[in-house]
């Protein structure tokens, strides 16, 4: 191994990874650049340790980046060594973990230095959706280099001290105050960070994120022994469902749930559940947040935005890539409504839309309050199985709205207008909005009650294992 391992970039790995499972790769490269005097520096490994090792026994690539040394700066060798690790990782069918701590493209070798920038990105796009990748920055990442975790699949961020940003924030045009640069704008506004935290936990993060994963798009490893009871009732389930951040953890295995994008357009929630041992993913439309003692500190409508339909179209797009079932738990009744909204989510609605289509996996749909119009439709409407509990609400408009219009003139003329209104609306939903209306029209499989939740999605998904479906036959969709 290189002397670089007993810095903090070496330190990072010796935690992430399993014990002495480490295999240090391409230790005695340096900088081999002659411009500006370069080779009088000393350069070990080019400020970056590369190699390979385990979490929990499964084979893992990993690259730190090495602040001490040039700040950490991508260099020709630096950014070949990162595209050895892509390599072997592709040839083997294992995940990629990059620890990021760079002060950015290296000045002396410039050209050089570029041209392997690019060779990196490309071996980022190539692997998209063969394996996972996964970033963490602890230090600088700028610039160009903020364009390597954008294209990995997750992204974790220390949260006091990590900066991530294209243009340094003291270079946007009237920006006072803000700190574009920092994890709470990067994960909240952004949505580019999916979690944050001190450095132990983002490395716990990491060890515990990868043990749901596939290793890659063929093999899938991402199931375990279940302790947990397969019949169990889940008999809260149906109080904390304003929370699916709350409900995920009910219903899975031993109360796991593994949430990405967190802080990022709250009121979709998606991350990693597991059923009987099996990775499934966990997509639902949030309402209410409460913190650990059970308090309410936020809210949401059950509208869909645009943000909310973005986070859950790439969630859903990873998990087709990698097999990985999807459930999930609707309760939306319209778009959000506002001139910013205005701009982004017809398209973003139709990315989630295409997004649940074009997946081949098991899909199962639980209607768990209301699935009204096509932001209805949008929420995985068209599963292999569609459930709904006894109160949910299923059709075109709230009920209360859609009885004002077409009993309009009656309840002009009704002496007691709220008794009419709450007369008709009773009737328009039983004929028209109720679960019992849509399962006999065939839109519902089954109306479940909230407790047999986990066991009902156990059986839907065991059903579903050897689900086998064919696309029509092209290059790619261009939604």
């Amino acid at each position: 191994m290189s002397t670089a391992t007993q810095t903090s970039a070496g330190q990072r790995i010796a935690a992430l990874l399993d014990d002495s499972s480490f295999v240090e790769i391409g230790g005695l490269v340096t900088a081999r650049n002659t411009d500006f005097n370069l080779t009088k520096r000393d350069t070990p490994a080019d400020g970056v340790l590369t190699g390979y090792g385990t979490i929990d026994g499964n084979l893992v690539y990993v690259y730190s980046q090495d602040a001490s040394v040039l700040g950490g700066s991508m260099g020709e060798m630096h950014a070949k060594k990162i595209a050895k690790v892509y390599d072997l990782a592709m040839k083997m069918g294992s995940p990629v973990i990059g620890l990021i701590d760079c002060a950015g493209l290296r000045l002396e070798e410039a050209t050089d230095a570029l041209a392997s920038f690019g060779s990196l990105y490309s071996c980022q796009a190539l692997a998209s959706g063969v394996i996972p990748q996964i970033t963490a920055v602890f230090g600088i990442c700028g610039g160009g280099m903020a364009v390597v975790p954008a294209l990995t699949d997750f992204t974790f961020m220390e949260a006091k001290s990590a900066k991530l940003f294209v243009n340094s924030p003291n270079a946007l045009e009237g920006n006072k105050t803000e700190n574009t640069a920092g994890a709470k704008f990067q994960s909240e506004e952004a949505g580019l960070v999916d979690v944050t935290g001190t450095e132990e936990e983002i490395l716990s993060g990491i060890r515990s994120l990868v043990s749901v994963l596939p290793e890659n798009n063929e093999d899938n490893n991402a199931y375990g022994e279940c302790a947990d009871d397969l019949n169990r009732l889940c008999t809260d389930l149906e109080t904390s469902a304003a929370d699916p951040a709350l409900a995920a953890a009910m219903l899975s295995d031993e109360g796991f749930f593994f949430e990405v994008k967190r802080a990022y357009a709250k009121e979709m929630v998606c991350g990693f559940i597991r059923l009987n041992g099996n990775t499934v993913g966990f997509v639902a439309n949030r309402t209410a947040e409460y913190d650990e003692e059970g308090a309410q500190k936020a809210t949401y409508e059950p509208r869909l935005s645009t943000a909310g339909a973005q986070k859950a179209a790439e969630f859903v797009n990873f998990c087709d890539a990698f097999s990985i079932p999807v459930l999930t738990l609707t309760n939306v009744e319209g778009y959000k409504a506002t001139i910013e909204e205005e701009k982004g989510i017809a398209k973003a609605a139709a990315k989630l839309i295409y997004a649940f289509a074009d997946a081949t996996v098991p899909k199962v749909n639980i209607v768990t309050g209301k699935a009204n119009g096509t932001a209805g439709l949008a929420m995985n409407s068209r599963a292999d199985l569609n459930y709904a509990w006894p109160a949910a609400s299923i059709g075109m408009m709230d009920a209360g709205a859609a009885a004002r219009i077409i009993y309009a003139d009656e309840i002009a003329a009704a002496e007691d207008k709220a008794a009419l209104i709450s007369e008709k609306t009773a009737a328009y939903a039983a004929l028209q909005t109720s679960a019992e209306s849509a399962a006999r029209r065939g839109y519902v499989d089954n109306i479940i009650a909230p407790e047999t939740t986990r066991k009902i999605a156990i059986a839907a998904f065991e059903m579903l294992f050897t689900k086998r479906e064919d696309r029509p036959d092209k290059k790619h969709g261009t939604v």
